[in-house]
């Protein structure tokens, strides 16, 4: 069969190299999700569209779909370069740990356009991000969008009362039962400080535009990184390299 060719705009989530020439990119489209394309020749001197597939870019493409798992790139328009969050390594390190999540929490070929656009909004505030001084996986934008990952995904953490029996006063979280839990159920949960739980919901209950008004402190970033990687392990069964860098 010969195919077809068709057109979706994209962000770039993992560029790998593959052969002398050619790259396999990892891409989140709005048209069909995940999906996997070589850019051939990506790597010459004088490739046409090299400098417009690096990580975190957004872009239209023309991709063609023949007999193998991957698509082949024919022609790239770059939208949105991220350019200053790629030149920045405190802003590149909260996108890459955005990007992998999104590569890990919806790696399906389905379309989402909620994911796809709450994936261009994070790039989008990440160029104005306020660069600091802490480890780039405590960053309250990183944080909340993946937390609003894990609530598109179907994974988000109950917060309001004890998940096992609704009580209050909670005062850890079970990645097991999917939320937090109080002293009575907290047997082998993951102990949280209330400044973490408050903050964890102030992260899931704004919009992305407001999560560096959150004003975490240090316990509660911690805390709300915590409840992240254990829902990752938890209900995927994975942990993202990136946030070991």
């Amino acid at each position: 069969m010969a195919g077809r060719t068709y057109k979706t705009e994209a962000i770039v989530l993992r560029s790998l190299r593959f052969s002398e020439a050619d790259r396999i990119l990892h891409l989140y489209s709005e048209a069909r999700g995940r999906i996997g394309a070589i850019a051939k020749g990506v790597r010459k001197t004088k490739s046409r569209f090299g400098a417009r597939l690096e990580p975190l870019s957004h872009v239209e493409l023309l991709l063609h779909e023949g007999s193998g798992e991957l698509q082949t790139i024919t022609g790239v328009e770059l939208l949105h370069s991220h350019r200053a969050s790629r030149e920045d390594p405190y802003r590149l390190n909260v996108g890459l740990i955005g990007a992998e999540a999104m590569l890990r929490l919806h790696g399906e070929p389905e379309a989402n356009e909620r994911a796809f656009q709450a994936l261009a909004r994070f790039l989008d505030l990440l160029d104005e991000t306020q660069v600091l001084e802490s480890r780039p996986a405590l960053d309250a934008l990183g944080l909340s969008f993946q937390l609003k990952l894990l609530w598109l995904a179907g994974y988000l953490p109950h917060l309001t009362s004890c998940v096992e029996c609704g009580a209050g006063g909670l005062v850890a979280f079970s990645p097991r039962a999917g939320g937090a839990v109080c002293a009575a159920h907290a047997a082998g949960a993951l102990r949280l400080s209330p400044e973490g739980i408050a903050g964890i919901e102030r992260l899931l209950s704004t919009p992305l535009a407001d999560a560096g008004a959150a004003q975490l402190s240090d316990r509660a970033s911690r805390d709300a990184l915590a409840v992240i990687t254990s829902s990752y392990e938890e209900h995927g069964g994975f942990r993202l390299r990136t946030l070991s860098a």
